[in-house]
Formats: structure tokens, C-alpha cells, sequence
């Protein structure tokens, strides 16, 4: 099993932990039992710099290594652009590049468009279109995936800013195009109902911005692989190498739902209908979040599934897991503590959540936790689902004969 999280960022992108470098994220990916890191932000000039003077070639063709943590040239870059009918367009797009003398070739050309170092996610004035030529341009090899591609505000299919379909937003470059990011608030399923994907592979990743969020959702494949057997793989969807995703419950990502954070109002679409998309606080229209907007583009029903595809599981992380069980906030020192002394203990995270049978799990961890991964592996859990930028609250019911005893463990 090689787990594999391709999108992640760095210190030096907006809204990022201090801690996103390189240490920090390869003990987070032994913790996790992540293989292989995207490098993320390879458009930055000092974190280019960190990656390709610390960073070591492997034999695998454009994989590297650092701290036994695999790592492939990734970076996330932010078209905003005003299509040809004048509507303001804005899509995030994952960038994996081949090499570095590849990544540089690019860097030197978007430069004249934009400050790189402003933002590890660096914004382009610049027609999707435009910047898929001079990518190709600057690495042949290499390729691009839409990132979180139903998202409202910065995606190819977002509510607010988005396209109907990939062909209106890459034209000529749509049979470049061969890999769909699903994005937190979405799962495979909900993207089966568009028949339009199915050419493409769905692949899931974190996007973190902390590295205890590395890992939230990976790809998982049979075999270590290079960067051109990467590219094949996702390119023919070969269900016999790329094998598995595991996914958020997606009713937890802060877009599934529709509503208005400062309204506290969450709707369903079959509820956002009913009013007319408009808020019953405010008034004015409701951000449209995940599931309506698949609902909008769909052509198949839920559950149904295409003749090829890469299955699923959902998972809900650790540390979540040790918070909902005790009560606690899933950033306080008294969970990362046990979190730390249970991988510690037994092994990597996606072991613990994912491979270990219960029985083996009650010997060394405690009743209730035991209880709170099970009943995520049966699905036995209630969310609250996301909307407008709020992510959703999980409860994860567990017995509660124990809790008492056990919270005296923090």
C-alpha cells in the first residue's frame, strides 16, 4: 500500500500554519502513514529554493525523497479572469511538474505576470486557456488537475464563479484534462451523477494548511511508482494500481450544504429551492454549496455508479475522533497528546483507522476510542452538515459508561 496526499501548501502561502516545512511535514507523515507528499507552492520562489537544496532524487523519474517522506513537484496556482460573455471566472488549478529545472522554466515565465512570492498561491490575471499553454510550453510532461472542482467561489464548477462544463473552461486543452479533484465537501459518489467525469480519475487530497491536516483525504495505490507511471496510471484509470481514496464525510466540508454563515442559516437544495435560493434572514441569495450544484449538473441518480471507477471510504481523522470522544477541542494539547501516544504506541494512523480489527484494538487502546473508530467504519455517526465556509460538526456516538474514568487520562 503506498498512501499518497498530492495537495498540500506551505508557510509561505495566506492563511498557513509556520510549522507547514519540511520537517514538520514529514513527522506528520509518519504519524499519518503517508508515503508520498505533494510539495505544494512550487511557484514560490524561497520555498522552490527549501525544496530543490534539501530535497534528493530517487531512482523513480521526478520523485524525491527528504526524512524517508517521498515527494513529487505540486503547487496550486488561481486563474481569475472574465470569460468571453464579461462574467468574472475564478479556478483554482493543482500544477504537478516533472522536475525542477521544469518548475523553474515555469516560474520564470509566470513572473512577468504576477509577484510569486506574495502568496505561495499565486493569483493570475490570466485566462485558463492562456496559462495551459504556457504550461505546456514550460513542461511537456507534466500536467494539471482542477482543484476541488465544486466548490462556490474558486473552482472549474463552482456556484458563483464556475463553468458548466471542462470544455468551456479549457477548450482545445480538455483532452489534457484527465484528473478531477474532489475536494473535501464532495465524495466519488456525488461525482458518478455527472456521466461527463467519467473519463476522468477522481483523486482525493487534504489541501492542508497545518500539518496535523495532512492526510484528511488520500490516494492509495498498490506500488511506489514515478512521476511518467503516475501520469499513465491516472491518464488510463488503471483500477489496478490506483486502488482506493478515502475521503471526508463530505456532509463535513464547510461548501456541502447551501446557506448564509452570518445568517447561521443551512439548507438542503430541496429547502434552497423553496425559498428561491434566497435567504428567509436576509434576504439576498444564498451561497449554493456542493451537493446542489451537482444535483444542478448531474444526469444519473444518486448511486449510480460508472462501469469503471476507483472505490471509496470515508473516514473521519484521528484526532477528531480522541475530541468528539472526550468532549474536547481537536487542537487542544490534551488530544494531540493522546493522539501522539497512541500512534506511538501502535502505528501509523491510516493502520489504526483503517486495517486493525477491533479486537486487536481493544488490547491497547481505550474502550471508548476503540468504540469512536468503529462506529466511524460502520458509518454510525451524525454530521451537521458545512455550509458557507463553516465546516460541518461531527458527533460520533460511543458508550459513555467510560468517560468519566477515562477523561482522568488527560
Amino acid at each position: 500500500m503506498y498512501i499518497a496526499d498530492f495537495h498540500i501548501h506551505s508557510k509561505y502561502s495566506r492563511a498557513t500554519s509556520k510549522n507547514m516545512n519540511l520537517d514538520e511535514l514529514t513527522k506528520w507523515s509518519k504519524y499519518k502513514g503517508i508515503n508520498l507528499l505533494g510539495t505544494g507552492d512550487i511557484t514560490h520562489f524561497l520555498w522552490f529554493h527549501e525544496l530543490s537544496s534539501r530535497l534528493t532524487e530517487t531512482d523513480r523519474n521526478g520523485i524525491y525523497r527528504y526524512n524517508n517522506t517521498d515527494f513529487i513537484l505540486t503547487g496550486e496556482v488561481c486563474n481569475i479572469f472574465e470569460d468571453r460573455k464579461g462574467k468574472v471566472k475564478k479556478v483554482h488549478l493543482i500544477i504537478f511538474l516533472s522536475s525542477f529545472s521544469k518548475a523553474d522554466k515555469l516560474n520564470k515565465t509566470l513572473e512577468r505576470y504576477t509577484d510569486l512570492n506574495s502568496d505561495g498561491r499565486p493569483i493570475l490575471q490570466m485566462d485558463v486557456i492562456e496559462f495551459m499553454k504556457i504550461f505546456k510550453d514550460s513542461d511537456d510532461k507534466g500536467f494539471v488537475v482542477p482543484a476541488h472542482i465544486w466548490t462556490p467561489h474558486f473552482s472549474l464548477f463552482g456556484s458563483n464563479s464556475g463553468f458548466n462544463s471542462m470544455y468551456e473552461c479549457f477548450g482545445d486543452f480538455t483532452d489534457e484534462i484527465f484528473a478531477l479533484e474532489t475536494g473535501l465537501s464532495s465524495d466519488p459518489e456525488m461525482n458518478w451523477m455527472v456521466s461527463a467525469l467519467d473519463k476522468c480519475s477522481l483523486i482525493s487530497n487534504s489541501d492542508a494548511h497545518s500539518p496535523s491536516k495532512i492526510g484528511r483525504e488520500v490516494n492509495i495505490f498498490t506500488e511506489k511508482f514515478s512521476f511518467p507511471s503516475l501520469k499513465k496510471i491516472l491518464k488510463e484509470r488503471d483500477t489496478e494500481k490506483f486502488v482506493l481514496t478515502v475521503e471526508y464525510f463530505p456532509e463535513e466540508g464547510k461548501y456541502h450544504f447551501d446557506g448564509h454563515r452570518n445568517c447561521n442559516v443551512c439548507m438542503s437544495p430541496e429547502e434552497t429551492k423553496k425559498n428561491n435560493n434566497l435567504c428567509p434572514v436576509c434576504g439576498r441569495k444564498l451561497t449554493i454549496g456542493v451537493m446542489n450544484r451537482v444535483y444542478e449538473l448531474s444526469d444519473r441518480k444518486y448511486g449510480d455508479r460508472p462501469s469503471k471507477f476507483v472505490p471509496f471510504r470515508k473516514m473521519v481523522p484521528l484526532d477528531q475522533i480522541i475530541a468528539s470522544v472526550f468532549h474536547k477541542d481537536v487542537d487542544s494539547l490534551s488530544v494531540r497528546n493522546k493522539y501522539i501516544e497512541i500512534i506511538e504506541r501502535i502505528g501509523p494512523e491510516f493502520t489504526i483507522l483503517l486495517e486493525l480489527p477491533e479486537n486487536d484494538l481493544r488490547k491497547i487502546v481505550e474502550y471508548d476510542i476503540v468504540d469512536g473508530i468503529c462506529s466511524v467504519r460502520k458509518g454510525r455517526i451524525n454530521i451537521v452538515p458545512g455550509y458557507d465556509g463553516e465546516f460541518g460538526k461531527v458527533e460520533i456516538p460511543c458508550r459513555t459508561s467510560k468517560i468519566e474514568d477515562e477523561q482522568t487520562l488527560f
